[in-house]
């Protein structure tokens, strides 16, 4: 079982910031692609911090999900759900940029949101929006 560190309250702000700063950008992006990919980053963003606070230790080759997944257990559904869109995001960074319509960009957006939320990394001011 991995021990979750103390990490200076300065640290943990910069993160949600950064975590904020990446939910924005998936907002904000005009094109259902970047939103996609964007929505992506920050459910990305999201695991960093979650691994960098209960610090794994590794061992073997496994993806940031299946780690997420291990070390925080509450997460696993989230990490299942982002590790499954994998190839789908790794298309639509290629070019694929039509695989992806508006209604499942905004979806992956709440959902990185919630997922930030789930993880407890993200306080917003003001919340998602709309």
């Amino acid at each position: 079982m991995s021990e979750a560190v103390q990490y200076p309250v300065e640290v943990l702000a910069d993160a949600a910031d950064d975590v904020a700063a990446a939910l924005a950008q998936a907002t904000d992006a005009e094109r259902p692609a970047e939103r996609y990919l964007a929505a992506h980053a920050a459910a990305l963003r999201v695991a960093a911090v979650v691994l960098a606070v209960r610090r794994p230790r590794l061992s073997g080759r496994r993806s940031v999900w299946q780690v997420v997944a291990a070390v925080a257990p509450e997460l696993a559904e989230w990490a299942a759900w982002f590790a499954g869109l994998e190839l789908k995001r790794q298309a639509v960074a290629a070019g694929a940029v039509g695989i992806v319509s508006t209604r499942e960009a905004d979806d992956l957006v709440r959902d990185a949101y919630a997922f930030a939320e789930a993880a407890a990394w993200y306080r917003g001011g003001g919340g998602r929006g709309g």
